[in-house]
């Protein structure tokens, strides 16, 4: 049974497998209590996937939990602010704001981006999109684009367009970080191959500007959210690993605590996002 397919009547809707991280031959072998079923791909390898019964009722009682458990602007030791403000003084004294075609580009792949553009635009754009590193560099997109010259220009455009659509225009009862988050697991049938973390947080930083800081990854060794906060203001944030907390939440609320503690004075958020990366590399100099 290929990936996406229906047995019994169900859809079944999987990750690519852990072993060998191949999404075809993935066959449900029984449904389990509970709401789960246990999968085995072609290699023999099984595991267990889906969402146990309940737990959409008790998704907002455990989401708030976290939220309120994640680090917060005020954890942050006074001394070790005084420091990040010292910089952040002498980064705007001397560093000049972003440039003024990065806000045009964004503009247009906003209206590409809402409801109407996904059904209608050219579907070129939004491979141009995943390749481009105005303002937000994406870094190699090989596995993305190896999948659309695989596909075709009408099928990947399609599952691209789906998988944005779910990510911005997704049902509200699942929260936007939650929508991610199935999308980073590919448990979505029309996810787009390779369109993953740095380009789903792209997507984000251009559609809503004023929040998201153009720092596309959580954690890097070249310096993702979780890098920079412990780095920068002292704090450690959760392992992306940790399934609790899962990647998509830590996305946003990494965003959300780094926007509140950069705090204003910037021409906007890439400039804030350039800020961040600069004082971590003075802080790595310093050591």
């Amino acid at each position: 049974m290929r990936h996406g397919t229906m047995w019994r009547g169900v859809d079944v809707t999987l990750a690519m497998c852990p072993l060998c991280s191949d999404d075809e031959d993935i066959e449900l072998v029984r449904d389990l209590e509970g709401g789960r079923r246990l999968v085995r791909h072609r290699c023999g390898y099984a595991w267990e996937r889906g969402e146990p019964d309940g737990l959409k009722k008790q998704r907002p009682r455990a989401f708030d939990d976290l939220r309120a458990r994640f680090p917060k602007a005020e954890d942050v030791e006074p001394a070790v602010l005084e420091r990040a403000d010292r910089l952040k003084e002498r980064y705007l004294a001397t560093r000049p704001g972003f440039d003024p075609e990065v806000a045009a580009y964004w503009e247009k792949y906003q209206r590409i981006f809402s409801p109407d553009g996904l059904r209608t635009c050219d579907p070129r754009l939004l491979k141009d999109f995943a390749n481009s590193d105005v303002g937000a560099h994406p870094g190699n997109q090989s596995v993305f684009n190896a999948a659309w010259n695989s596909m075709g220009d009408a099928a990947a455009a399609e599952s691209t367009r789906r998988t944005i659509e779910y990510l911005l225009h997704g049902p509200d009862d699942v929260p936007c970080e939650d929508r991610l988050q199935e999308l980073l697991d590919g448990t979505k049938s029309f996810a787009m191959t390779g369109f993953k973390e740095a380009l789903l947080t792209r997507v984000l930083c251009v559609t809503q500007p004023g929040r998201f800081l153009s720092i596309l990854k959580y954690t890097t060794e070249a310096g993702g959210k979780r890098e920079i906060a412990r780095k920068v203001y002292g704090l450690e944030l959760p392992a992306p690993e940790s399934v609790n907390w899962t990647l998509g939440r830590l996305i946003f609320w990494s965003n959300d605590l780094l926007y509140t503690l950069v705090g204003a004075g910037f021409a906007n958020q890439q400039h804030s996002a350039a800020f961040l990366w600069w004082a971590k590399d003075q802080l790595d100099e310093s050591n």
